[in-house]
């Protein structure tokens, strides 16, 4: 059975390996490398999942199936610029192997549901370019773009 639910101290040896393998999953879209060179916290996973675990303005959550954890999310709720508090799932990933069955839209129905009851307003999502699946999983969650981040290299790439 998949099932969603708030992660605690205990399963931050999950996380830290779910955060390690959604970072190696990401190398291969499109728009990644930008994206991975945003990623301040790369470097030290530990301590991102500790940070999350332990912000009042973070929520974290597991995805299992049968007990065993195969996958996460982390979503940030903020004050915008008139007051009213708003969602940002900063992070949602499931395992490769473990996709296709449910867990995402656990996780996704958790976040909501707490984002709801944290009084957001709307809850958003990044979608790499390409990432068709991503795509079609939040629309499937009603979720839809609001804006085109575009970007170019100054390299010569």
């Amino acid at each position: 059975m998949e099932v969603a639910r708030e992660a605690s101290a205990a399963d931050c040896a999950d996380l830290e390996a779910l955060l390690a393998a959604s970072r190696g999953d990401m190398t291969r879209k499109r728009g990644a490398e930008v994206l991975a060179r945003l990623d301040r916290s790369a470097h030290d996973l530990a301590a991102r999942v500790h940070e999350c675990l332990e912000s009042p303005e973070v929520v974290v959550a597991v995805g299992t199936i049968d007990g065993t954890t195969v996958g996460y999310g982390v979503m940030r709720i903020s004050e915008v610029a008139d007051g009213n508090p708003h969602a940002v799932v900063e992070e949602l990933f499931v395992d490769p192997e473990a996709r296709s069955v449910g867990v995402g839209e656990a996780l996704m129905e958790y976040l909501i549901e707490d984002a709801k009851v944290r009084g957001a307003l709307w809850i958003e999502a990044l979608a790499l370019p390409g990432d068709r699946a991503t795509k079609n999983f939040f629309e499937s969650q009603r979720m839809v773009a609001r804006a085109i981040v575009v970007h170019r290299w100054l390299d010569g790439r």
